[in-house]
């Protein structure tokens, strides 16, 4: 059994304690990976054409976000590490070697190559895309872009030889640079050189994009043209007869009358959404002269050039004479129809 302490010394105690936890309280797990020393070595990256990164430990921790890079606690330290899979390329002393990456401190990387950098050496990262190219030497060369950009407009024009919803990029948009391509010698732990090698002085080109316009021609109600066979009543001396459609349907009709047919549709020349019976317009309503086909008469319509428009009503006037006009949904398919003979069917 132990001995019990005085009051006043376990009070003296407990003071220290608190004292101590003032002075030197617990850190962050986080915070306290951030006090590792960084490794020691220099790292230049570079990536296409941004900007290089210098990374040594000093300062803020570099933004590494779509770079397959990030940054490590190794031991008592922090280094730099490739955090995704890709084929290394390392050059050191004349030596090339290859390696896959692994998620593992570059230093690590290099120590199973048998590569020790010394302390005035650095090591110059080359990223393009699937793969990394590594160099370890005291002299490091490498090109730093330094330009102000200019960015370039988009210009949409109708094109109406392009058919409506298509869309071509006739000219590809570039941006305007000011400044120019430096080539960078780094040297024994510090940038020695700094020389020009390339003027960048390029004004932005417009991109233009052509769009259609034009409504793609659609068929005079081709559907139902593949064939129209007709047989004539012999006692009605050929004014009456029977249509048979490529379905197999058969029509009668009592009369059938050669006219010229055109084409009409809401919108365009007055026509409005009414037809004269007080229908509504719409495919398979016809305008006639009414002292030659009376309203209200069903018929079947026939026009050369393989068109057949089909099963037709007249309800619509506008038109004198041996003529009749065809209604249409669009203006272009008016346009494509024209003006054409045609045989209209009076049907019983």
């Amino acid at each position: 059994m132990c001995a019990s302490l005085p009051s006043s010394l376990l009070r003296r105690a407990a003071a220290l304690v608190l004292a101590a936890a003032l002075v030197c309280p617990v850190l962050p797990r986080a915070f306290a990976a951030e006090t590792f020393p960084w490794s020691g070595i220099t790292y230049i990256v570079t990536r296409l054409e941004d900007d290089p990164l210098l990374i040594d430990g000093s300062g803020p921790a570099p933004d590494l976000a779509g770079y397959p890079l990030t940054i490590l606690q190794n031991g008592r330290s922090r280094d730099l590490a490739t955090a995704a899979r890709q084929e290394l390329t390392i050059h050191h002393e004349g030596q090339t070697f290859t390696d896959d990456s692994k998620l593992e401190p570059i230093t690590v990387t290099l120590r199973r190559l048998g590569i020790q950098p010394s302390p005035i050496e650095g090591v110059l990262i080359q990223i393009s895309r699937g793969s990394i190219e590594i160099t370890v030497a005291s002299d490091l060369v490498y090109w730093e872009r330094d330009a102000v950009e200019t960015p370039y407009q988009t210009i949409r024009r109708a094109n109406p030889a392009m058919a409506k919803g298509e869309e071509d990029v006739v000219q590809v948009g570039s941006i305007g640079e000011k400044g120019g391509v430096y080539e960078v010698v780094w040297s024994n732990g510090a940038e020695l050189s700094r020389q020009l090698v390339e003027e960048l002085d390029s004004e932005p080109v417009d991109e233009i994009i052509e769009y259609g316009t034009a409504v793609k021609p659609a068929a005079a109600r081709p559907a139902q043209a593949a064939s129209v066979s007709v047989s004539r009543d012999a006692e009605s001396s050929g004014e009456s007869g029977t249509l048979t459609l490529s379905n197999g349907e058969t029509l009668r009709f009592s009369k059938a009358i050669s006219m010229t047919a055109t084409a009409y549709t809401a919108g365009h020349g007055g026509v409005g959404t009414r037809t004269a019976s007080g229908t509504a317009v719409r495919e398979g309503v016809v305008a006639v002269d009414r002292r030659v086909i009376p309203l209200g008469t069903k018929l079947y319509i026939v026009a050369n050039g393989g068109v057949v428009y089909g099963h037709a009503v007249a309800e619509d006037t506008g038109v004198r004479g041996n003529r009749i006009d065809l209604y249409f949904d669009t203006y272009q398919e008016c346009i494509n129809f024209g003006r054409r003979d045609c045989m209209v069917y009076i049907l019983e």
